[in-house]
């Protein structure tokens, strides 16, 4: 009855749906309705064409005509000066046709800023409080409310007058034939409102971006190290200490040479301007899409968009739960809050909710680390002699510490899967318990959350092996161990060819199979839902199965349905960014995602779910600052990465510091980089046993070890001790940290200031806008004021020839 009062036209079904319980009821928007509210929330509509030249031709542009799409697909209405609707003043605006001058986005998010407001109580009630659609969804009045899409997507409609945007969206978006095709960004924004606009015009920046990465990744290699390793004389020789205890023999270099010629693919010179060069990618790519948003914030009318609506519409779960009222400086009425020290009780049991998950994952990962110092003692025993060393292609490079690697990484990302599932409920149900006021506020409280144990989640494996990993192992007789002796958990090494491989491996395991996972599960599991949902409806003819109930089988999309995307794109940037250093190939294999995702994202919006309710935003919200954070972050990991992981910087101190005859190469330094150690020396509980030793060792030919690290030999008198070469080492890597975090912010804050964020032509367009806004309506208002006028001087007239008659 109160929909009814503020003129929406109400229309229920006579008829139950094919399950005999639900009913539809139709909302329909008549112009009057229309018209009120779209000055009420001041939408921006046409009131002259866009009269500025378009100068954005850029030179050889046919190059780019197989990436485009058909002119009305891309620009489905003409460019104009929009100004704030007003109802008094319609004959101002361009209206052609009453009904089809809001765009459906603004149509259906006019019908639910009404419905959103609109009271369920009699006048006569008192119960004031209860308004509101959503709490009519939460208490189970209503099961869904949704606008209804315009077709089905695989073909028109059958009305002529019906624009069939979802299957035009479909023909030439959501196919993954058009993945080399241009978005249209234009047709999303007035199909689907603003904010899905924004994140499908960022994916689609972010990934034309990852091009230029991928692009310049290069992997040469242009150093010999690899051959003094697998060579027979040099590598061969060298006999290495047993890398674990009891159950680890005596090895020889040159068994680490597969491992270490895929290790210098990535630990090479190139690696450093890599890591610099994409420390400077982030910065304009952050610089550049702030440019592309503005360019959108004028396109699309929300140059002076604010929040405030938003802001000041109540959660319904607020209203219900709090029951102290005060009165809203703003709107002077009385409503609900939350007490102080409420409010303080409940962040404090969230803060330590989280702070115990959070926990929960480093256990968990200290849990790998032993699983990893516990089972490479015994592939090392297994794989000794093993049928695999047999192998012609694969058998060099199948080792224990390969399969220590991926088993721990596979086991890595399986916990990571479960706790993801497991917090993300834990994560909604400590940010109901706050009880945010806004829906802005509950969407920024749980992004910093999620955000944070994900981070966690994600990103400690790797830290862990990028910088706790080889770094506390002491040496030969005097080894360090993670819970302490008794725990006999031997810290891991890393081999000669250095820990950066291992990097990689856990890189390529996590990130890729985090976005395998992504892409199946959210294309396969909204599939199989809507194929098992409406198993019963597709027997019938389409005339039975109206176009309500087709649209109310899909899966609703949800107020954080565009939430997970975000969080799942930020923390594959966050691969790409933190630890490129390391693995290269990242941005490459994040554009061959992003390529797919932007299909699948685009095709199950179309296809799968029901249409979203138009919701307007003109950035990113809380995921910039996160972005951004991201991007200063990287610096310094790649920095530490490059200094701590590699060798590159132990190798250039060797070139210009150490190298026997002054000449400028490596030459020697595998021996240089490896200390020495007496067999003899071994404790009892570190000694292997003379089973798992190789059939070559003889202890009276061997009576030396060779180990990774920079001590003093046996019988020197600083025996086991750090040369002075470990302090030149580790003082060049100091100064390399703060060299290239000097260099790349400085780079970065000059590029910031270079690139302004608001493009000059934008800056010009929006000007005139507001100058030709003031313009019109004074020269509108001069011309209604001269026709009252006349028409009050017309009428004074003809009274004069009355008085005159009479």
């Amino acid at each position: 009855a109160n929909l009814m009062k503020v003129g929406l036209e109400l229309e229920t079904e006579d008829k139950s749906s094919e399950d005999g319980k639900t009913y539809f009821v139709k909302i329909h928007a008549p112009w009057e309705v229309l018209a009120t509210y779209a000055d009420v929330l001041k939408i921006k509509v046409p009131f002259k064409v866009n009269d500025i030249p378009d100068n954005s031709e850029m030179p050889m542009n046919w190059l780019s005509t197989p990436f485009r799409l058909p002119e009305h697909i891309m620009h489905p209405e003409p460019d104009f000066f929009t100004a704030p609707f007003n109802k008094s003043k319609s004959d101002f605006f361009l209206i052609d046709d009453k009904d089809t001058f809001f765009p459906p986005s603004t149509r259906n998010r006019i019908v639910y800023y009404i419905l959103s407001r609109c009271s369920y109580f009699r006048d006569e009630c008192a119960e004031k409080d209860k308004k509101g659609i959503k709490r009519l969804l939460n208490n189970g009045t209503y099961t869904a409310a949704f606008p209804l899409h315009d077709c089905r997507y695989w073909t028109r409609s059958k009305d002529l007058n019906c624009e069939s945007e979802r299957y035009n969206l479909y023909k030439h978006w959501a196919r993954f034939l058009y993945f080399f095709k241009e978005q249209p960004l234009d047709l999303i924004r007035k199909y689907y409102g603003e904010k899905i606009g924004i994140y499908f015009a960022w994916l689609g920046f972010y990934t034309e971006m990852l091009l230029f990465a991928a692009i310049v990744v290069s992997f040469k290699c242009h150093c010999n190290l690899n051959k003094e390793i697998c060579s027979e004389e040099i590598g061969g020789s060298i006999v290495m200490c047993p890398l674990c205890d009891k159950k680890c023999g005596y090895w020889k270099l040159n068994t680490t040479c597969n491992s270490s010629w895929q290790s210098h693919l990535f630990d090479n010179v190139g690696t450093v301007f890599f890591a610099i060069f994409m420390g400077i990618w982030v910065t304009l790519f952050l610089e550049f899409w702030k440019r592309r948003q503005a360019r959108l914030e004028y396109e699309w009318d929300l140059v002076d968009f604010e929040e405030e609506q938003q802001q000041l519409q109540l959660r319904p779960e607020y209203e219900s739960k709090c029951t102290n009222r005060k009165k809203n400086r703003i709107t002077q009425e009385m409503e609900p809050y939350l007490p102080v020290t409420t409010k303080c009780a409940r962040m404090c049991l969230s803060g330590a909710t989280v702070l115990f998950w959070i926990s929960l994952i480093i256990a968990c990962i200290i849990g790998v680390i032993a699983y990893r110092l516990a089972v490479y003692a015994a592939f090392a025993s297994i794989m000794k002699d093993s049928p695999t060393n047999n192998l012609q292609v694969v058998g060099p490079y199948i080792t224990p510490q390969l399969a220590t690697s991926v088993t721990a990484s596979c086991i890595n990302f399986v916990i990571i899967m479960i706790l993801n599932l497991m917090y993300e409920r834990v994560a909604v149900w400590i940010t109901d318990m706050e009880i945010p006021k806004t829906h802005l506020e509950y969407e920024n409280k749980l992004t910093v959350k999620m955000f944070l144990f994900q981070f966690v989640n994600y990103y400690s494996s790797c830290f862990y092996v990028a910088f706790f990993k080889g770094k506390f192992v002491g040496y030969p007789g005097d080894y360090a161990y993670m819970f302490g002796k008794w725990s006999n958990l031997r810290n891991e090494e890393c081999d000669p060819g250095g820990c950066l491989i291992e990097l990689t491996t856990q890189l390529v395991i996590v990130m890729t199979g985090k976005q395998v996972w992504g892409n199946i599960q959210e294309a396969l599991v909204p599939w199989l839902m809507n194929w098992w949902g409406s198993r019963k409806a597709r027997s019938h003819p389409e005339s039975l199965y109206s176009r309500w109930e087709q649209d109310h089988d899909l899966q609703g999309f949800g107020q954080l349905g565009l939430f997970y995307e975000y969080l799942e794109m930020v923390i594959q940037f966050g691969f790409i960014t933190l630890f490129v250093a390391s693995f290269p190939l990242a941005p490459l294999l994040a554009l061959i995602n992003n390529i797919i995702e932007v299909r699948v994202d685009a095709w199950k919006l179309t296809t799968q779910f029901r249409r979203p309710v138009a919701a307007k935003a003109h950035s990113l919200g809380a995921w910039e600052e996160i972005l951004s954070g991201i991007a200063i972050l990287s610096v310094v990991t790649n920095a530490f990465i490059v200094a701590f992981t590699s060798d590159m910087i132990p190798r250039l101190v060797y070139m210009y510091a150490y190298q026997i005859g002054g000449k400028m190469s490596m030459e020697g330094y595998i021996n240089n980089s490896l200390s020495v150690f007496n067999i003899s020396e071994f404790k009892l509980e570190n000694k292997p046993d003379d089973e798992e030793n190789p059939s070559w060792f003889d202890t009276l030919v061997f009576f030396l070890c060779r180990y990774r690290d920079y001590r003093y030999p046996p019988g020197h008198e600083k025996q086991y001790t750090h040369t002075m070469q470990f302090w030149h080492i580790l003082a060049a890597k100091l100064a390399f940290i703060i060299i290239m975090e000097h260099v790349v912010f400085s780079v970065k804050f000059f590029v910031a200031w270079m690139i302004p964020d608001v493009p000059s032509d934008v800056k010009a367009r929006v000007k005139r806008e507001r100058y030709l806004v003031q313009e019109y309506l004074h020269n509108y208002e001069v011309e209604k004021l001269k026709i009252q006028l006349s028409q009050n001087g017309n009428k004074e007239k003809k009274r004069e020839n009355v008085i005159h008659c009479v």
